[in-house]
């Protein structure tokens, strides 16, 4: 194979509460977001994300932003999905302080890309459990928004 291909799978909206800040560490500095709720819709699944998941954040001295993220989806049938992801946020400064401070920016003014990684014990959903996808997104105001594409 020489190039990748990829599928639309959904796109994520999620709801960022109750930053917590950890403070400098050896990595950098790290903060805490609780994802108190959020959706998603694609063609094969939809449905909501459960509250309790959380986004360890490490703002880096070179300016980028890591995330790793732990989320729990609920399909509208019921189905329950582990969503595991680490993604990578930067560009320039000034537009970064922008994104930070909650303002709305257009995305393609910074790079924010995820892979994402799933685990269900749903036989619908199965399929999921070897895929690997990956997302593009980005920061307005009200939480994250993901474009989702499975991997083939």
């Amino acid at each position: 194979m020489t190039e990748i291909r990829t599928s639309h799978l959904m796109t994520m909206k999620l709801a960022v509460t109750g930053m917590q800040a950890i403070g400098p560490t050896p990595n950098g500095n790290r903060r805490i977001g609780l994802v108190a709720s959020g959706t998603f819709e694609g063609p094969k699944m939809k449905g909501i994300v459960l509250p309790g998941g959380a986004d360890w954040i490490i703002g880096r001295s070179d300016g980028s932003t890591t995330l790793d993220v732990r989320i729990v989806l609920q399909t509208d049938d019921g189905a329950t999905i582990g969503l595991t992801y680490r993604g990578m946020r930067h560009g320039p400064a000034d537009v970064m302080a922008k994104v930070n401070g909650g303002e709305m920016v257009d995305p393609s003014l910074y790079y924010f890309r995820t892979a994402m990684f799933f685990e269900t014990a749903s036989e619908k959903y199965d399929w999921l459990n070897r895929v690997i996808a990956i997302g593009t997104g980005h920061r307005p105001p009200e939480g994250p928004v993901y474009d989702v594409f499975e991997v083939l």
